[in-house]
């Protein structure tokens, strides 16, 4: 990175404003010596916003497999010969029970997550009545259910969701290698309806699906213009049987570099790591430093998480459990 790059992220950083995508191509291509100052940027821009704040979260599968839609990394996508279960909408005791186990949990939101294109009206109703039976005042209902539309939306934020997760995946130019069965718009087209009928927007995607430094920088700059609540942050795990299973996972500093990237790039989102956290093997702790606002904990959808107690001490050695 060139002393004029540090410059100008150093006065980002002191003003909290977001960096150029010039700076941020710089900072996914900094040597590791340089990691230090990238790393105290993104503290400082996280601290100013979010103070010590860490904001955790765990999810459900409520209905795994026999996807239509054609995603290149997805174990759950009938195109792909995987061996993930195939499972129908969970009935609500099942989502209640899910949902009482984290609130064990220092979480504070809790996802519903089904697989396909989109949830019908019956299946979001049928979700809605298990959310209206319990609420927890630390823990909040959080809902990944496809591309709906604002009818189907506005049923979830009555019962009570608070958020809504759908993910973007990858940058636009990217997005046409990654899947074909719908476009890019149509999951913009969600993202805005969510924010439309009041509810906050989950939004991030997957890193390390062979997308080039500048489109990761572009897909952070459409997160900054859609003014996302927060991102989750994915890092491919390659999964046999999808297109992408030959695919690299991403190498720990490189996760960090783009972590920090995406903080410096959307200073007042939320900015969580999710799958593929293990990647990061003995570097998992930095994701705090790198910017990141909390982690997923618990099972994930079709691949292995982090243990749960492995996850609890890593916070209390860092002393920021909340």
């Amino acid at each position: 990175m060139r002393s004029m790059d540090f410059k100008d992220l150093k006065e980002a950083s002191e003003q909290g404003s977001a960096i150029s995508p010039e700076t941020a191509l710089a900072v996914l291509r900094c040597h590791r010596d340089d990691i230090p100052e990238v790393l105290a940027a993104a503290t400082r821009v996280r601290r100013r916003y979010f103070g010590d704040r860490t904001i955790l979260c765990s999810i459900m599968n409520a209905k795994s497999g026999a996807c239509k839609e054609d995603c290149a990394f997805c174990a759950q996508s009938s195109h792909h010969r995987t061996r993930a279960e195939i499972t129908p909408l969970a009935s609500s005791e099942d989502i209640l029970a899910a949902y009482r186990g984290v609130c064990d949990l220092p979480v504070e939101f809790f996802g519903v997550v089904t697989s396909g294109e989109s949830l019908s009206e019956a299946g979001v109703r049928k979700v809605c009545e298990a959310i209206r039976e319990e609420r927890d005042s630390r823990v909040k209902w959080c809902a990944s259910f496809g591309c709906l539309d604002r009818d189907r939306l506005q049923i979830l934020k009555e019962a009570g969701f608070r958020r809504f997760h759908h993910n973007l995946e990858t940058a636009e130019s990217h997005y046409p290698s990654i899947c074909g069965t719908h476009p890019y718009s149509q999951r913009l087209a969600t993202v805005r309806a969510v924010k439309e009928v009041g509810l906050e927007i989950c939004c991030g995607g997957i890193l390390g699906l062979g997308e080039s430094l500048e489109q990761r920088v572009e897909f952070a700059a459409c997160l900054a213009r859609e003014e996302v609540d927060s991102i989750p942050l994915n890092f491919l795990i390659p999964i046999p049987g999808t297109r992408l299973e030959q695919l690299e996972p991403m190498k720990p500093l490189d996760m960090i570099r783009n972590i920090a990237m995406f903080r410096l790039m959307n200073p007042r989102a939320e900015v969580r790591v999710c799958a593929g956290r293990v990647h990061l093997r003995d570097l998992q702790s930095m994701v705090f430093y790198a910017g990141a606002t909390g982690i997923m904990m618990g099972p994930l959808l079709t691949v292995a998480g982090r243990e749960v107690k492995q996850d609890r001490k890593m916070l209390e050695d860092l002393e920021i459990l909340p």
